[in-house]
């Protein structure tokens, strides 16, 4: 696996945003960056959709953002090199999902959007592409 900007920040996002979930649900939120990576509402670099303002939570918690559990960044770049290279054999999600949250919160930006699955602790959403 050759390690690439892209692959360490799509690893970065799966591993703070999805690390002890179910498989199934690490890969949906491999795929949802990357939906948004192919959607005209978002950047179209996975870095930049990663780091864009206030997208997700852990880019500006003020905590560090070095991943402390070595087994879980193992299994995040691995899902990150599984998402980018398109080795699934079918997509957790369909394409137009561009959006989840954890199942404890209820962010303002969920109202109106069509819910399309619950995976692990994550309810995911469909957006506009």
């Amino acid at each position: 696996m050759i390690i690439t900007a892209a692959l360490t920040c799509l690893a970065l996002n799966v591993y703070h945003e999805a690390r002890g979930e179910p498989l199934t649900g690490q890969l949906a939120v491999a795929e949802v960056t990357l939906n948004r990576v192919a959607s005209d509402r978002y950047p179209d670099d996975v870095c930049e959709v990663v780091w864009d303002n206030k997208q997700f939570s852990w880019t500006h918690d003020g905590k560090s953002d070095k991943p402390k559990d070595p087994k879980a960044w193992v299994e995040a770049k691995a899902i990150a090199h599984i998402a980018l290279e398109g080795l699934m054999r079918e997509p957790v999600l369909p394409p137009t999902v561009l959006h989840y949250h954890a199942d404890w919160v209820t962010p303002y930006w969920a109202r109106g959007k069509q819910h399309v699955a619950k995976i692990g602790s994550h309810i995911f959403y469909e957006g506009i592409r």
